[in-house]
């Protein structure tokens, strides 16, 4: 799977650019959200890196329940947290579903930060308004948790690939945005997969 917004990163990044030479499929994902030139650079990569690959393209479909809640309202945008951090993303899903749906403002969740996810902050200083969804110890979680209820949302909107209502008490709605794969013509995964099983 590689991902136009990060285009590069298939190529100087470990273990993500083993996997990109040596893949016998590769998918290009998120071409509904991604620049024509990043997608045209990634098809370069894969021409030059590993032009045996079968290319599959797909685009990144969110489904977002209650989606008209967000219009209007003031929204914190929780995003997976090393999509963020390591990954050198500025957004993710819970952002382009509150945009998409008439937010009227996202949060500035650094400003309601505390204990580690405020650390998390200085410590990837680039990061803006979003909030990465850290939980790598119960008290990280806990921390998490008071961020949000400290913040000024109208709503949390996250894009985690965790549906945090099942770990957290938050004192706000809460809707959680999913993402599936929608490819886009042929070669698809299904045509893929049943050549390989006949192998």
């Amino acid at each position: 799977m590689t991902d136009p917004l990060r285009q590069g990163h298939e190529i100087s990044y470990y273990p993500g650019e083993t996997n990109f030479r040596m893949a016998d499929v590769l998918i290009i994902n998120k071409m509904d959200s991604a620049k024509k030139d990043s997608v045209k650079k990634l098809l370069a990569n894969i021409k030059k890196f590993n032009p045996r690959a079968i290319v599959i393209k797909a685009n990144s479909k969110l489904t977002v329940p209650n989606a008209h809640k967000i219009k209007g309202k003031k929204v914190l945008c929780i995003e997976d947290g090393p999509t963020l951090t390591h990954g050198e993303m500025f957004t993710g899903a819970a952002t382009v579903a509150a945009q998409r749906n008439g937010a009227k403002e996202i949060v500035d969740a650094k400003k309601f930060a505390v204990g580690s996810i405020k650390g998390i902050y200085k410590k990837y200083f680039r990061l803006k308004k979003i909030l990465p969804a850290m939980g790598y110890s119960k008290k990280q979680v806990k921390e998490l948790e008071r961020t949000i209820n400290r913040s000024n949302a109208d709503l949390v909107v996250s894009g985690t690939p965790i549906d945090f209502s099942s770990i957290l008490k938050i004192n706000k709605p809460l809707i959680h945005v999913r993402y599936d794969l929608e490819e886009i013509g042929k070669p698809d995964l299904k045509s893929v997969l049943k050549k390989f099983l006949k192998l």
